[in-house]
């Protein structure tokens, strides 16, 4: 965080509870739509939206702007509103898992996150599910359900379990992932692919998963999570080493010990692999 707009812990303990609150919120109608059911549209061919995503990012909305009302909203369903003028964004994705939310497949999430001066200070994802709430703030710590959270330690990708995902426009293009998968599949001990990017991070964090990466990420994917997985230990790149931009499209999220051996992998050229 920039030093010259540093914040109270007094400061951040409020907003952290308010993205708590409004993820709790959100989750409880997530999984009263499950039980009842739910209208899909679909935004592109693979695209899902629900009218749960809807009604779960205007309860986060509400809830958010009730404390906080000159701070700006960037959210996946309506965008960006707001005071243009606020330092303060929270970055929301009501339903991060769409396409298994509407599948009856229970991994999905409630991912919110605070940028504060171009910083993500505060990560917020609940898993209403499996009742896991990973909370962490800039300085602070990671933390699932209260419990500090750390990354793994393993050293060695061929020893490693990591994940991945893939575009909603992953038939439309060629940068869809398919080649790394391919790569790093041949070199890691195992690689998932379960739908929620928010969560995906928050594993990375908890140590369940070594590292992670991805293509076509919206800001709304990393914001809560990169947070998450930086207070845990790990680190968080594009794929070149010391770059990252939660705008770039482009993260690699790792415990640290394997970081530099997942992005040689990822910049094998296809004839070398």
């Amino acid at each position: 965080m920039h030093t010259s707009h540093a914040l109270s812990p007094e400061e951040l303990d409020r907003y952290l509870a308010t993205a708590v609150q409004a993820a709790e919120s959100a989750g409880q109608v997530l999984l009263e739509h499950a039980r009842t059911g739910f209208r899909i549209d679909h935004k592109a061919a693979i695209n899902l939206v629900t009218d749960a995503d809807r009604q779960a990012e205007e309860c986060i909305v509400r809830t958010i702007l009730s404390s906080y009302p000159t701070h700006r909203i960037l959210a996946e369903e309506r965008g960006r509103d707001g005071a243009t003028e606020s330092p303060y964004q929270w970055i929301i994705d009501p339903l991060d898992g769409t396409t298994n939310f509407a599948h009856g497949f229970p991994f999905y999430s409630v991912s919110i996150g605070l940028e504060y001066h171009g910083d993500c200070i505060v990560g917020v994802v609940l898993d209403p599910t499996r009742r896991e709430l990973f909370t962490a703030v800039a300085g602070q710590g990671a933390y699932l359900n209260g419990e500090r959270l750390r990354v793994s330690t393993n050293e060695s990708l061929e020893r490693s379990l990591l994940v991945t995902g893939f575009a909603y426009d992953i038939r439309e293009t060629t940068n869809n992932n398919l080649d790394h998968f391919s790569r790093i599949s041949l070199r890691a001990q195992g690689v998932r692919r379960t739908g929620s990017a928010a969560l995906d991070l928050s594993y990375v964090a908890s140590g369940r998963f070594d590292g992670y990466w991805e293509v076509k990420l919206s800001p709304w994917d990393m914001a809560a999570g990169i947070v998450i997985v930086r207070e845990a230990g790990g680190l968080v790149s594009g794929f070149q080493k010391n770059t990252f931009s939660l705008y770039g499209q482009e993260l690699v999220a790792t415990n640290g010990r394997i970081h530099h051996q997942l992005l040689d992998v990822i910049h094998q050229r296809s004839d070398k692999s």
